[in-house]
């Protein structure tokens, strides 16, 4: 459940360490015979965020130690596979994070969106520079995120002609957050930018779907970003071990200024109580886990995230 939205965009001064368990289990119908996963579950190091320690635990153990690597945008991918027979699988993700605030950007430094949408055209002699070289290819469509008039029409409700480019993605970020509904399994992982769009409610990653494919459908650049939240318990109450989840965010692309990440199911910039895990086109290239299995019947995951300050973990 999504925390109440602060007031402003002001960020909290002082770095954060967080501690986070991301729990995924399987009680499957049927025997498992074969099974083979793929899981982006460790954290990125980033310029604003370190991570102290990562481990993956996995139950029963898999033919080998999980295999880890870069993806193309910089992830890491970890694959195992189960040979032999099994009726349950848990996968834990454990690691400790220390995130360092972002400077809040001034928005109106950034330039007018419609000129930032034509430099991410393609021009046969163009130079970008190293932070810039990849916006290019997420101004594209993807499969959850398409370029679309519904989502374009969306977007030109804040992206009048001439508005600095950030200051039109936050009021963007704000207006997704006002009209559309947190609504927990209203939709499923296959539901995509349009179809949220059109019911105007749904999860954390409905709402950064819509987002993204509001940005490219005018031109601009945005990434999804999957990652976790710190939600605050009501007053008076404890932290509630495993009643968080998975979160996801967009980071649009400003000249001037580079990434920005932000959070339109809250209405925040992604500031030290977010941990970015990985980023790509759509919740499709950094799904947490997945694979494909002999067996199993359909039994779905039980997952249970937990994201606590390291002092409430007594570490």
């Amino acid at each position: 459940m999504p925390p109440d939205p602060p007031a402003s965009l002001s960020l909290v001064a002082a770095p954060r360490w967080l501690s986070v368990r991301h729990d995924t289990s399987y009680a499957y119908d049927t025997p498992v015979a074969l099974a083979h996963h793929v899981a982006h579950l460790r954290p990125r190091a980033t310029e604003w965020q370190t991570v102290e320690d990562w481990a993956l635990q996995i139950e029963p153990g898999a033919d080998a130690e999980p295999v880890g690597m870069l993806d193309v945008w910089g992830n890491w991918r970890h694959a195992f596979s189960h040979s032999s027979v099994h009726e349950h699988l848990q996968v834990v993700s454990s690691c400790r994070v220390r995130v360092d605030p972002v400077p809040v950007p001034d928005a109106a430094l950034s330039p007018a969106w419609e000129r930032a949408a034509a430099d991410l055209q393609y021009k046969a002699d163009a130079v970008l520079p190293p932070q810039a070289a990849a916006a290019p290819e997420f101004s594209l469509p993807s499969p959850y995120a398409p370029r679309a008039p519904a989502l374009a029409a969306f977007a030109t409700q804040v992206f009048t002609p001439g508005r600095p480019l950030l200051e039109a993605a936050i009021a963007l970020m704000h207006l997704v957050h006002q009209q559309f509904e947190y609504l927990p399994h209203s939709t499923t992982v296959a539901t995509a930018a349009l179809q949220a769009l059109a019911q105007r409610q749904g999860v954390c990653q409905d709402f950064a779907h819509v987002m993204i494919g509001a940005l490219r459908s005018l031109g601009l650049a945005a990434r999804y970003v999957s990652g976790y939240i710190l939600t605050q318990p009501a007053p008076g109450e404890p932290r509630l071990v495993g009643a968080d989840a998975s979160h996801a965010w967009v980071a649009v692309w400003c000249p001037v200024l580079g990434w920005v990440a932000l959070d339109p199911t809250n209405a925040v910039l992604a500031g030290v109580d977010h941990v970015s895990v990985a980023w790509g086109r759509d919740y499709g290239d950094v799904a947490p886990l997945r694979g494909v299995i002999r067996g199993g019947g359909s039994a779905l995951p039980r997952v249970g995230v937990t994201v606590a300050p390291l002092e409430e973990t007594g570490e």
